[in-house]
């Protein structure tokens, strides 16, 4: 094989790793969300899932259900916002009105609550950059979009055999 058509191969390879391009056979996981119970957050909600579907077309698709079977409920209440696993893709947020309150974005934090479904840890690094940072990169950030280092991660999850035990995410401040 010459050197540039191995160069080519390799390339394709890291671009399909972290989710830049995908294979042709290669489709998203469908993802089921309720946002019935969301409240006043319903469209920050549909467009804290729409920073997923377009950030990695080619891994993840959630797709609002307000009936029937789903992966993902989600609901408001007066606490902090949080998130509870079930498995990879399941679970349910609270889009708590108190992080609002307080000034904190309400799409970064329903993309950030949907990072937990998706198998993301909290990052508390202060960093605006970082969707997982949270409440620690403060109420000036409105930042909605995962990080390149976020993004492969979820690539990795739904890419593979990962999973993610069942756990609550507080996302205090």
């Amino acid at each position: 094989m010459s050197l540039r058509k191995t160069i080519a191969v390799v390339a394709s390879a890291a671009a399909m790793s972290v989710g830049l391009i995908g294979t042709a056979e290669a489709a998203p996981r469908t993802l089921y969300y309720n946002s019935a119970g969301a409240a006043e957050f319903v469209a920050s909600v549909d467009a804290g899932a729409n920073v997923w579907n377009t950030q990695l077309p080619n891994t993840v698709k959630l797709v609002k259900r307000n009936s029937g079977s789903v992966n993902i409920t989600i609901v408001a209440d007066n606490g902090w916002p949080r998130a509870q696993t079930t498995s990879l893709g399941n679970g349910r947020v609270w889009m708590g009105r108190q992080a609002v309150t307080e000034g904190h974005d309400k799409v970064r934090i329903a993309a950030h609550e949907l990072g937990h479904i998706l198998g993301l840890p909290d990052r508390r690094t202060g960093l605006c950059t970082d969707l997982m940072s949270g409440a620690s990169a403060g109420t000036s950030c409105k930042n909605a979009n995962p990080n390149a280092a976020e993004k492969a991660q979820v690539v990795r999850n739904f890419g593979g055999s990962a999973t993610v035990q069942a756990t609550t995410f507080e996302d205090a401040a």
